[in-house]
């Protein structure tokens, strides 16, 4: 109730400020600019003499790029705009439908492709380029989004893994929680990468060896334009078998300091931008954000959970002529949750008879230092380093009712820190031929403990400080036969030192324009994974007591990769695209003294279970097909359907096939979104959205209450491992949006609305040692969320 009135309040004050009349303003058009740079989508290099034209304009509005490939366009109206960029030699290229706000000026990095069969200019349908990856070598299972879209889907709260849900072939493994599930994957198989760099897990409140969170410490106001990709992935990638977020930071304002104000579901943000120097091109992006719950907090307001954080992201962006161009990006966070029992009645506790205290919190942090120098127009050389690192502490008390005294009954305290460097060679040999290289080390210094207390005995999981050696290189070419047929070719390598783990892993893409409307796409790759850190490391009793590392010799696991696209393109802006896909995963690790666990089925809550004495001899499969429907936005309209039908399967050490906890058989998802332009000047907009899910339920392994009464311990009905399954469930999400254009600011309000319905995945499934009842807790049933944001 708290909550809602909050949100009830702040609506009314900012509906206020946005529908009231404006008596200071004239009544003349607002403009903006859209500045950028245009590159050879090859080499980077710049491309002075382009065309650059604002679409429909009257008289034409246009200019061409500089000596260093950028221009400025001027006097551009407010509101969703189109520009055509053209050049000799190059195929066309068409910017649909960007969003041209107040206060705030379009900055683009484009980049063009060469033609391969005339110097003349070659025209590409817009429509057709709008998904394609910003990777050239990903031609197939790859898409890329833009920022746009990880805040105008209903339900994605700008957040980019709530926003992929939406796409087919994913889905989110809990309500409350932004990991995702590729392909019947475990979402353990994801690697997010920023600026080329490697984050483990860029969320809040996250878990070691996990790759999700309540909440996303990636600011979308300072993300560009990115890729997504889902499977056969190019030979760049290594040390992931699900999926890879490859996630680009925007550079500043180069010429003028801008600055915004947000308030909502991500916190109190602070952001600015701006230049470091006006002469040599140099800018800075930051932005700064604070828990909304702690500050309510500390306004006096008692809350069920508290759970306050707060994150800081920048980008320093600094060309130094002859040196090339230096970037330094860094993102950290912190973040702290109570839950405590001991603040509440007794009949309000999570079982009758006890309760239980829970403190956790976790820390995050990443920098990393780029150059990339051009060596000649046809080849550029980056070279980097980073450091980042994660920390999690977690305490759990218990009590009863016939005592309040606090007894600890887990607790963890565990780090890891890394240290990489590495470098990657492009080369563009011809229009027809391009060459990529690279290699890096990567250093980890792991701290790892965590225990547990079973009949007044503790029992340590982990206890280990150790350093070990990561060593990755690849290399990869694409040759395009023609303007129709490209193909690509890759190798990935890589070698884990402290127990000699490596993989030589080949890759293979092909990409084919049968004609304007139709498009074939191949895939086929060899990709593994390390295990996560802490499982190398968890501790085996024997019976004379002694301690042994069991675990340490696992080998990664591995997978086959193939998949087969088509993509048609009905109209203009509505295609439709489907792939069918088959992936066989060996070399998993599973127990001997469990033999229907298997690694693959973790992910699926927040922590990971530390079992010991695992081996590298289980499997698993995943087969499916995936179908879109899309239409882009045009005429103030888009909507995207997605369905994706799909079997995931595993092997135990028993050698009996069982589905996975991520096999819930069916996807079906939809959304849409219209907008609304309105006032005398056009300077107001609404945006409506909608977001349909309905997914099957996933399998699970049931508790054993008779044997956990017995031992006085969780016990698990193994010989019934994922036979039952949890229900389906159907969500829907609304979004309402206002936005206001003014000469000096703009501002934005957007609210969401969230429905669960049919007993929505399971939040919490938990069992009373003492009684053996079993208690499911279902959250989140119409839950609002909304934010507020001015940029001036």
């Amino acid at each position: 109730m708290i909550r809602l009135r909050i949100l009830i309040f702040t609506s009314a004050f900012i509906f206020c400020g946005l529908f009231c009349r404006d008596f200071l303003s004239a009544q003349t058009a607002i403009t903006q600019k859209i500045k950028g740079i245009v590159v050879d989508k090859s080499s980077q290099s710049p491309l002075p003499g382009a065309n650059v034209v604002l679409k429909g304009s009257d008289p034409l509005n246009g200019t061409v790029t500089d000596a260093d490939g950028r221009f400025v366009l001027t006097n551009v109206p407010v509101g969703r705009q189109s520009i055509e960029l053209s050049f000799i030699g190059y195929q066309s290229l068409s910017l649909e439908n960007l969003v041209v706000s107040s206060a705030k000026e379009i900055i683009l990095r484009i980049e063009l492709q060469e033609s391969v069969i005339s110097a003349k200019e070659v025209t590409i349908k817009a429509n057709l380029q709008k998904d394609k990856p910003l990777n050239p070598m990903a031609l197939v299972s790859a898409r890329s989004f833009t920022v746009e879209e990880t805040g105008k889907y209903a339900g994605s709260y700008g957040d980019p893994a709530r926003m992929a849900a939406n796409y087919a072939g994913v889905f989110s493994t809990r309500d409350n929680r932004n990991d995702i599930v590729v392909r019947g994957n475990s979402s353990m198989g994801l690697q997010y990468r920023l600026d080329g760099i490697e984050i483990t897990n860029p969320n809040h409140f996250a878990a070691l060896g996990t790759t999700g969170g309540p909440l996303t410490v990636l600011n979308t106001n300072l993300l560009s334009n990115s890729d997504f990709l889902t499977g056969a992935f190019p030979a760049e990638y290594g040390n992931a078998i699900a999926g890879i977020f490859d996630l680009k930071m925007r550079n500043g304002n180069s010429e003028k300091r801008e600055y915004w104000v947000q308030m909502g579901y991500g916190g109190l943000e602070f952001g600015t931008e701006g230049p470091l120097s006006r002469k040599q091109g140099s800018s800075y992006v930051a932005a700064y954000r604070y828990s909304f719950v702690d500050v309510i907090e500390k306004l006096g307001i008692d809350l069920e959970e508290s759970a306050n954080y707060q994150d800081l992201t920048f980008k320093l962006y600094m060309p130094a002529d002859k040196a090339g161009i230096f970037t330094v990006t860094g993102t950290g966070g912190t973040s702290q949750i109570h839950i405590l029992d001991s603040d509440q009645k007794p009949e309000d506790w999570t079982f009758p008879k006890h309760g239980e205290d829970v403190n956790s919190g976790s820390r995050i942090g990443m920098l990393g230092i780029s150059n990339q120098y051009f060596i000649n127009s046809q080849t550029r050389i980056k070279s980097s380093i980073s450091f980042s690192g994660s920390e999690v502490e977690t305490r759990i008390d218990t009590f009863s009712l016939n005592s309040m005294d606090k007894f600890i009954t887990a607790g963890e305290h565990s780090s890891e820190m890394k240290a990489s460097a590495g470098f990657n060679l492009y080369q563009k040999i011809s229009s027809r031929n391009d060459f990529n290289f690279g290699a890096s080390y990567q250093l980890s210094y792991v701290d790892y403990a965590d225990s547990t207390n079973l009949h007044g005995i503790y029992r340590l999981n982990t206890k280990s400080i150790s350093s070990f050696g990561h060593i990755k290189a690849f290399f990869q070419w694409e040759h395009k036969f023609g303007a129709k047929l490209v193909t690509y070719a890759g190798l990935h390598y890589h070698h884990l030192s402290f127990n000699s783990s490596k993989a030589a892993e080949p890759r293979f893409g092909a990409s084919w324009n049968i004609s304007n409307r139709h498009e074939l796409n191949i895939g086929f790759g060899m990709h593994s994974q390390m295990q996560p850190g802490m499982i190398y490391f968890v501790r085996s009793v024997a019976p004379d007591s002694s301690i042994s590392l069991s675990n340490r010799d696992l080998d990664f696991s591995r997978s086959l990769q193939s998949v087969l696209g088509y993509q048609f393109l009905f109209r203009e802006g509505l295609r439709f695209k489907s792939e069918i896909y088959f992936q066989y995963l060996y070399h998993v690790p599973v127990s001997v003294s469990v033999p229907q666990y298997s690694i693959l089925n973790e992910g699926t809550s927040y922590f990971i279970d530390r079992k010991d004495s695992l081996v590298s001899k289980g499997s698993g499969r995943n087969y499916g097909i995936e179908l879109t429907l899309e239409r882009f936005f045009s005429n103030n309209f888009y909507y995207l359907f997605t369905t994706s039908l799909f079997q995931s399967d595993y092997e135990g050490y028993d050698g009996k096939w069982r589905s996975t906890s991520f096999n819930g058989n069916y996807i079906f998802n939809g959304i849409a979104g219209y907008e609304l332009p309105f006032g005398k000047r056009k300077n107001r907009v609404m945006t409506t959205g909608i977001r349909i899910t309905w997914a099957g339920g996933n399998p699970y392994v049931p508790f054993d209450s008779e044997a956990t009464i017995e031992k006085g311990e969780v016990v698990y009905d193994w010989d019934k491992a994922y036979e039952s399954r949890y229900p389906s469930h159907f969500r829907t999400s609304l979004r309402f949006g206002l936005k206001r254009n003014e000469k000096k600011f703009n501002l934005q309000f957007v609210i969401d609305l969230q429905y669960r319905a049919n007993y929505t995945y399971v939040y919490l499934s938990r069992i009373d040692v003492l009684t053996g009842e079993i208690y499911r807790t279902y959250k989140m049933g119409f839950y609002p969320m909304a934010n507020w944001r001015i940029q001036f």
